[in-house]
């Protein structure tokens, strides 16, 4: 084995052998090292072990890729090996594998989204909606801009211009995933505009529209219903309500793991008597499930409710996205006399400080006063009582 101090000089200086293949070993990174073939090809190679076999991973040829460039892809997958446990040589292959969309698809999700994102299944629901019937068997790269536009102009043309956001978000990551990754030279999402605007950052409902939307929830099935009414009860994230287990109920509080919650942080939330009520409706309906909301393919759980959306909002007549209800419950909660803070503690906003991990739990009373306030006063709306002074409310929660 040959074992060289790798510089410019050194690796030009390399005469290709009368034949065979010779391997030079960097004396100063191991693992890496230039492979020359008798033909004069100079191919830069790292060598490691996955699962105690050894491995090799061509890494580029010399001089296309140069010696400052090799040691940082060797740098790189090195990385990858000693502390991800990631097998590169495995990896390299699956994205050549990856020609046709559906493909890159399918790497994309494995190796990206369901690796950073507690959001994957959305993606993946979004894909196999749209995308993958329109351009799975096609070869990625020769997807066009213009199909891209024509795939949001036709989903806004059946009425989910929101939707077609949505799509095109999670298409436009996907191809800047394969750019960066060096599987794709361009991305066909490169300055596409979104279909539709948006400008609901701060969609609040009146109380009639409260009543109209929880009415309205009535035509729907008890599981699906449920999980709107829970938004709007509890003010949690759809995404938290969604992955809900049975096991995280308890004594009158459901607990959000840290896997699941946005900050990452463990949060509980009081039950008040509608949602207890609510929670042991929908109970019989899992089929056994351990959770409260499982997928309709008998895996999981739920992870979308556009389609509901559609129907609810066409139903009631009120302009309104899912998120709108937990910015609906805040916002009215305060108005109820509930101080901000502890509002704040409601939703599990991410806290400033070294303190703030350590006194998560001790506004639980707080917490329950106030929830089990805005669950009497949803039960007032939906009967169409009308609001009482603010500081009648707040004495509610005392």
């Amino acid at each position: 084995m040959a074992t060289m101090k790798m510089t410019v000089r050194s690796v030009d200086a390399i005469r290709p052998p009368g034949a065979g293949q010779i391997d030079y070993w960097d004396v100063d990174r191991p693992g890496f090292g230039l492979r020359v073939s008798a033909g004069g090809r100079k191919a830069w190679v790292f060598m490691y072990r996955h699962s105690n076999v050894k491995r090799r991973l061509t890494l580029g040829t010399y001089p296309a890729l140069s010696l400052a460039e090799a040691r940082e892809k060797a740098a790189a997958a090195h990385h990858a090996v000693q502390y991800s446990g990631a097998d590169p040589t495995n990896e390299k292959k699956a994205e050549r594998r990856a020609e046709t969309f559906a493909e890159l698809a399918r790497e994309y999700l494995e190796r990206h989204a369901k690796r950073k994102k507690r959001s994957w299944r959305k993606d993946q629901l979004i894909l196999e909606k749209d995308a993958l019937p329109r351009f799975g068997k096609r070869k990625a790269k020769d997807v066009a801009r213009r199909e891209i536009i024509a795939m949001l102009d036709d989903i806004v043309a059946r009425g989910a211009p929101i939707q077609a956001n949505r799509t095109l978000e999670i298409v436009r990551k996907l191809f800047n995933w394969a750019v960066a990754r060096d599987i794709l030279g361009v991305n066909p999402c490169y300055r596409v505009p979104k279909p539709s605007t948006e400008s609901r950052s701060d969609r609040v409902l009146t109380e009639g529209e409260i009543r109209a939307v929880w009415r309205a929830l009535d035509a729907e099935a008890p599981l699906t219903a449920a999980t709107f009414k829970l938004r709007l009860l509890t003010a949690q994230r759809g995404g938290e309500i969604l992955a809900m287990r049975r096991d995280q109920i308890s004594n009158g509080w459901w607990t959000i793991p840290a896997e699941i919650a946005k900050n990452g942080l463990t949060h509980r939330v009081a039950l008040s008597d509608p949602v207890l009520a609510l929670l042991e409706e929908i109970q019989p309906l899992g089929r056994g499930s351990e959770w409260m909301f499982p997928g309709a393919r008998g895996e999981g759980h739920r992870v979308a409710v556009h389609k509901a959306h559609n129907r609810i909002r066409r139903r009631c007549g009120v302009d309104f996205v899912p998120h709108d209800l937990r910015r609906t419950a805040a916002s009215h909660m305060t108005g109820m006399g509930i101080s901000r803070l502890v509002v704040s503690k409601i939703l599990n906003h991410i806290e400033a400080g070294v303190t703030a991990v350590y006194d998560r739990h001790s506004y639980d009373a707080e917490k329950r006063a106030a929830l089990v306030a805005w669950g009497r006063r949803i039960e007032e709306i939906v009967a169409g009582e009308p609001s009482a002074p603010a500081n009648v409310l707040a004495l509610r929660t005392a």
